[in-house]
């Protein structure tokens, strides 16, 4: 039975800014402004302040679960009397084309791997299990890349499962925003870290009706151990979208060997009626059917305000 959540009925907590901030304690850990240059994307907003105070204090919460985790994977050994495996702490990342999701995989992975007792983090993006775009042309999906069904959801369940069986290693494909596409003759090696993160705006789908009723459901998020949804209002990520796209003009779209080459020389109009036009076709159409459903599944939801900076926090109770 589903019910509407209300502000009494939730199965999160809310904390405000300056409330999770003082939820670092006295954790000390550098971060240089050259890092952090680094780290951002494009058009992305993320300084020393944001750091400390919204990611200082969620890479110290998913330290202590990671750790906790490992404990209880070692207790499960010693009851079942199996050889203990190095098997990874996994952490999924949702949220809207232009949100910040990548920015935020990046400074979790820098931050993490200075932790203690799990030095090796791998980041991993979900792009790479789309199909390739000769596949999404001869399905007639081309216009729906990033949605559910353009993902080879059985290959990424497959990586997924070889991570949590501990296998030594995991190869993953790569994909290309240059070219804008799966690359063919290249993979990611994963060799038993501690910690994967594992970013893409749809990797917090239920599990998919399977057409024989004996088939065992399995969901992509079934694997993680710690998901996150970064969210924030429809109007701010269309404006990051298209500020987005115009700054990519005088950049990625410069290179003669991008997929979007030929929209380098749009003028300021001409970009906004462009970037527009996708938004409300493709990716608005994703976030609202596809996206933002899954948004209560996650563990920790960030919530952006029009600035690009974290103003809410909610954290599900346990």
């Amino acid at each position: 039975m589903m019910m509407k959540v209300t502000e009494n009925v939730t199965p999160f907590t809310t904390f405000t800014r300056d409330e999770w901030a003082a939820l670092r304690e006295s954790y000390p850990m550098e971060v240089s402004a050259e890092e952090i240059d680094k780290l951002k994307g494009v058009n992305d907003v993320l300084n020393m302040e944001e750091i400390a105070d919204i990611y200082l204090p969620l890479t110290r919460l998913i330290h202590l679960h990671a750790i906790a985790s490992q404990e209880l994977y070692r207790s499960r050994s010693i009851f079942l009397q199996n050889q203990e495996k190095k098997v990874p702490y996994i952490i999924g990342i949702a949220g809207s084309v232009a949100v910040g999701k990548s920015t935020l995989a990046r400074v979790l992975h820098t931050l993490l791997s200075r932790w203690d007792r799990h030095p090796r983090v791998d980041l991993v993006t979900t792009d790479g299990f789309l199909y390739p775009n000769e596949e999404l042309e001869k399905r007639g999906i081309m216009n729906k890349k990033g949605f559910p069904e353009s993902y080879n959801v059985q290959a990424l369940l497959e990586f997924l499962a070889a991570l949590k069986s501990g296998k030594p290693q995991v190869e993953a494909p790569v994909y290309s925003h240059l070219t804008y596409d799966v690359l063919p003759e290249e993979t990611q090696l994963v060799e038993q870290p501690d910690i994967v993160i594992i970013e893409g705006i749809n990797v917090l789908q239920p599990p998919r009706r399977q057409v024989e009723e004996e088939e065992q459901e399995v969901a992509v998020s079934d694997y993680f151990d710690f998901s996150i949804y970064v969210d924030a209002d429809e109007e701010d990520i269309f404006k990051w979208y298209v500020e987005r796209f115009k700054k990519l003009r005088e950049t990625a779209f410069r290179n003669p060997h991008s997929y979007f080459r030929k929209y380098a020389d749009l003028n300021d109009e001409e970009a906004y009626d462009f970037a527009k036009d996708i938004w409300d076709r493709i990716n608005h159409k994703n976030l609202t059917e596809n996206i933002r459903p899954t948004k209560n599944r996650a563990d920790l939801i960030l919530r952006k305000g029009g600035h690009h900076l974290v103003n809410q926090i909610k954290m599900r109770k346990i």
